[in-house]
């Protein structure tokens, strides 16, 4: 049962006006059983002073593009009623003609777009209106005696409304019908929704949640236990052991789903996921198609479901059935695109939105976290409208070419274009080592502004995870994730590796960071200090490649690694013989890796930094004091040291090791590979020969 969130109190202190419409509209939102993300839209008549000081009535309604539980006020949209009413009179409007007028009616030109439901707020004659997708609602509407059941629970309160796309024609139709119904109080959308209204936002708001329980109720009364979508199958595998399988075929997912664009993914095993996943009835019904035009826009018109039977925990059977699989639905979404398509369509990626494994759950794909994120929300409610609407009798759906209407029409595409442009770094996923140190966080930082998903990878986990809030709070929920991990530790990559597997899918860029630095005279160096560097610098920077490079290949996009080597790579140090002669394993490990990487697209390059102390933990160590013995200064002279002893007469930071990295994992640098980049400032004696 959906439960009203009004407060009484709280309502008191708004200021009459916009105020109450934006916080009915953020109430409507936040239960995403009474509104889809994206979905529905709202309005309010009131009385507005226009630019000459006139009182006009004004209709405020939800701007194209914005959510209802987060938008505010500066997310809805002004317009004269006066010039909006006189469309009541005209036979047809086409929606471009339709768009064009309204922009006309706007208050304030820099107001947004008007929802595309406009007209259907204006012709009703009620001061608050609230159109929602609620999952009880489009259960009844999405049945196939959906009509006949709505009148064994409201009666003659309600308006019908058969199916047919937003815009002029169908909001007349509504206005038409409620004027020709004395009784009605509610509008029922076919395949679509619900639209009620009331004289204060409180009775509207408070109609829609009664109007929902009516329908819930009637539909919890015929749903029979154990009987739902034709009763269990198979049974869900253990959460870890689900884990461990997703972990496993995730990367193979991403590269299926991955064609010119790269996808992220995330995965889902609600108890209601699950209980449909494992049903006999989910082969064929979730074929079926979308329960709702708003659904459609996120999950395609359905969903990619793989035939497996989890009791064998045959990992090698479902890989192949994921590639099959995935291959199949690419076929047939092309197509459907032919045979559907109208002049200057141009295909979306043709891979599916929601993938369903029995036992296993849902995993969903998306450019980025978020909207991966909305697909598997959206098909939720698509699970539970189905199980309302099967209850009843039979659910049914828009029919395929509608369904590519709504897919591809213009009113919708406008609304994806309003979502920023596509950067750099866009759909890929970098994991760093080092994450908390100076190099590893502004690189991390770097490739978040420029539109990548990171794993911070560090021993130092609360520095990790310092930085990953950082990224997060600048550039949204989901961009940063951060790990502990000791790079010297098999088990510890591996499990890393795991985690940014079900977090995001898979793996793009690697930057091979983590490190740390000691220096004595060669004869007194131990083999304690010896081995230290060998693991750390040398193990722990191939076991981090060897297992991203199996992520790489079971993916099959491509991928890159940057190495983090340094000066004394090619330049042997003065009492560091242990360091750098790692340093010198390091880049040659990174020409290895190269040279067998470049079948798979899989680049490996270098950048050589010097005496980069700023926010190192490296200089904040004993290496600073070891470095100055070294030299025979003093430890606070090392910066100036170093700065003179640079042919160009400067310092190092990390902001120019990270631009180096991002050169190397860019575009920029397709065909690249076993290259050594020195940011040193100009060291001769480390000049490349």
């Amino acid at each position: 049962m959906v439960k009203s969130l009004w407060e009484n109190e709280k309502a008191s202190q708004l200021s009459k006006g916009l105020d109450e419409l934006v916080y009915r509209s953020n109430l409507i939102g936040t239960d995403r059983a009474v509104c889809n993300w994206g979905g529905g839209n709202t309005s309010m008549k009131t009385i507005e002073k226009d630019f000459r000081g006139r009182d006009v009535e004004v209709m405020w309604v939800k701007g194209s593009g914005s959510d209802l539980a987060t938008m505010k006020a500066q997310n809805f949209t002004g317009l004269k009623m006066d010039d909006i009413c006189l469309l009541i009179e005209k036979e047809e409007m086409p929606d471009e003609e339709m768009v064009s007028y309204l922009a006309h009616c706007m208050i304030d030109s820099t107001h947004p777009r008007a929802s595309i439901e406009t007209l259907l707020h204006a012709f009703l004659p009620y001061k608050h209106v609230d159109h929602t997708h609620p999952d009880a609602i489009i259960s009844l509407c999405c049945a196939d005696n959906g009509k006949q059941i709505a009148e064994e629970i409201y009666g003659n309160r309600f308006v019908w409304v058969p199916y047919i796309r937003p815009g002029f024609t169908l909001s007349k139709m509504i206005a038409e019908g409620v004027k020709n119904n004395p009784n009605a109080e509610l509008v029922l959308m076919e395949k679509h929704g619900l639209v009620v209204w009331g004289d204060t936002a409180q009775e509207s708001y408070e109609k829609t949640i009664a109007i929902i329980n009516e329908a819930e109720n009637y539909i919890n009364s015929k749903i029979v236990a154990g009987k739902v979508f034709g009763g269990a199958k198979f049974e869900s595998l253990e959460e870890e052991e689900a884990k461990d399988i997703l972990a496993a075929v995730m990367p193979v997912i991403r590269g299926a789903v991955s064609d010119e664009k790269k996808m992220l993914l995330t995965f889902d095993r609600g108890e209601d996921i699950l209980e449909f996943v494992n049903s006999y009835d989910a082969p064929t019904l979730s074929q079926v198609g979308a329960a709702c035009p708003d659904h459609l826009v996120h999950t395609k018109m359905k969903p990619l479901f793989i035939e497996w039977e989890p009791s064998t925990k045959d990992m090698n059977v479902l890989k192949d059935n994921i590639k099959a699989g995935v291959q199949r639905f690419k076929e047939e979404y092309a197509a459907y695109f032919d045979r559907n398509k109208n002049e200057g369509d141009k295909m979306f990626e043709p891979a599916p939105r929601v993938i369903l494994i029995p036992g296993i759950g849902m995993v969903n794909t998306g450019k980025n976290v978020p909207m991966a994120n909305v697909s598997g929300a959206l098909y939720h409610r698509a699970i539970s409208v189905m199980k309302g609407a099967t209850a009843l009798g039979e659910f049914v759906s828009l029919n395929e070419n509608e369904s590519f209407n709504v897919e591809y029409w213009p009113l919708e595409l406008y609304k994806l274009s309003l979502a920023p442009a596509e950067s750099e770094f866009s759909r890929k996923i970098a994991f760093i080592t080092g994450g908390a140190g100076g190099i590893g966080s502004e690189t991390s930082r770097l490739f978040a502004s420029e539109g990548a998903h990171v794993v911070l990878a560090d021993l130092n986990l609360e520095g990790a995870e310092k930085v990953a809030a950082e990224i997060n709070e600048t550039y949204g929920e989901g961009r940063a994730l951060a790990v502990k991990m000791d790079v010297t530790s098999e088990e510890a990559v591996q499990e890393a590796f795991k985690k940014t597997a079900l977090t995001f899918g898979g793996v793009d860029i690697i930057v091979n960071n983590a490190g740390l630095a000691t220096s004595s005279p060669f004869d007194e160096t131990t083999l304690k200090e010896w081995n230290l560097n060998m693991n750390v610098l040398g193990t722990g920077y191939f076991l981090v490649a060897r297992e991203a490079f199996k992520h790489m290949k079971e993916q099959g996009i491509g991928g890159n690694m940057v190495f983090i080597g340094s000066k004394n790579s090619v330049y042997a140090g003065k009492n560091a013989a242990a360091y750098s002669s790692v340093k010198a394993m390091e880049t040659h490990l990174a020409r290895c890796i190269a040279a067998e990487g470049g079948e798979f697209g899989i680049r490996v390059n270098s950048v050589l930094p010097d005496a980069v102390l700023q926010g190192s933990a490296i200089w904040g160590s004993r290496w600073r004091e070891e470095r100055a013995a070294a030299y025979g200064i003093e430890p606070d002279q090392l910066e100036d040291h170093y700065r003179k002893r640079t042919t160009l007469l400067v310092n190092i930071y990390p902001r120019d090791i990270a631009e180096s990295i991002a050169f190397f994992a860019s575009s920029k640098a397709d065909k690249t590979t076993g290259c050594m980049l020195t940011v040193d400032g100009g060291v001769p004696a480390a000049f490349t020969r």
